[in-house]
């Protein structure tokens, strides 16, 4: 199982059709795996009709996931956004920053970063470098 981390705090998965891969992509079903690896080019002519995209974090020293979202949110995406994978509750303001609605972690990180971990960095647009700036 998984725990969807949200603004809010944790939450269950909420049903949702099947993730396909970007190999499979002519064949979505609105859902969409990505690599931090993958090219978001090609999800162009699909982007309106994608309602969730899930990028994987295979290790939380790895910021492409990252990359990926702020990209593809650059690039038009409305959809939601999802971070899976390997991602911290100290990485949750940054996740949000670029584009993220929503987090996915394991149920073993969940226990060893509870809710609270990730609700303290909820207020995430209050808690970066041009905020205490435009406030000094």
């Amino acid at each position: 199982m998984s725990v969807i981390v949200t603004d809010t705090g944790f939450h269950t998965e909420t049903p949702i059709p099947a993730f396909t891969s970007l190999a499979q992509l002519p064949f979505h079903e609105g859902a969409l795996d990505l690599a931090n690896t993958d090219d978001p080019t090609a999800l162009v002519p699909y982007l309106a009709d994608l309602r969730l995209i899930r990028i994987d974090f295979p290790s939380f020293a790895d910021g492409r996931g990252f990359t990926l979202a702020r990209r593809l949110r650059m690039m038009g995406f409305k959809g939601r956004l999802r971070a899976r994978g390997h991602v911290l509750a100290d990485q949750y303001a940054m996740a949000r920053r670029v584009g993220f609605d929503e987090v996915e972690i394991s149920d073993d990180l969940a226990t060893r970063q509870p809710a609270e971990q990730w609700l303290a960095r909820a207020n995430w647009q209050a808690h970066d470098h041009q905020s205490r700036l435009r406030a000094g």
